[in-house]
């Protein structure tokens, strides 16, 4: 059973979630994001991609520097009035003192209150109060979820809710896939 929260929200503003994910390649950046109408999509409604010089280097602990200007970019080109959640590849807090990942400078830089949910493919092991593992499918490796703007247990649902057999949802893989082709 899954909590009302995904089914009354989407089905009472009519909304699309939007997906995000960025590549770099030597000195340029490659966004995507992939927007959809419910969380059981198994097809986009579409795929926006853009590019942008990078703008910071990889900065251990402080990864958002480098990423959040790519997030902020690609979300320039839609209407976040049509949006009621943005997944991002990465955590929200990074521990359990809520230290802020990316989720959470996204959630902050934001001109409207959105939730955002975090999905990680590796454990981040300082984090286990704002983050809750997902197995999908037959998969043994778990997902790691954490959110801001909406309960964890929710955005948790959401993601099992998603769409595919395997560990990682079908339009999260075409996400990863569409980030990394040339």
């Amino acid at each position: 059973m899954h909590s009302p929260w995904c089914c009354v929200y989407l089905d009472k503003f009519l909304a699309m979630i939007v997906a995000i994910d960025v590549h770099y390649k030597q000195e340029e950046a490659k966004i995507v994001a992939v927007l959809f109408d419910d969380w059981t999509d198994s097809e986009a409604r579409n795929f926006l991609i853009k590019y942008m010089p990078i703008a910071a280097d990889y900065e251990p602990g402080a990864f958002y520097k480098r990423e959040l200007p790519c997030l902020l970019h690609i979300l320039e080109e839609i209407d976040l009035s049509d949006v009621n959640c943005i997944v991002v590849d990465g955590y929200v807090y990074l521990d359990d003192q809520m230290k802020k990942g990316l989720g959470a400078y996204l959630y902050d830089a934001l001109s409207l209150p959105l939730p955002v949910i975090g999905l990680a493919k590796n454990s981040f092991r300082k984090s286990k109060e704002y983050s809750r593992e997902v197995f999908r499918g037959s998969s043994v490796k778990p997902l790691y979820v954490t959110a801001v703007g909406v309960p964890l247990g929710e955005a948790v649902d959401c993601i099992q809710r998603m769409h595919g057999d395997f560990r990682v949802p079908t339009l999260l893989q075409q996400l990863d896939t569409k980030t990394k082709e040339p």
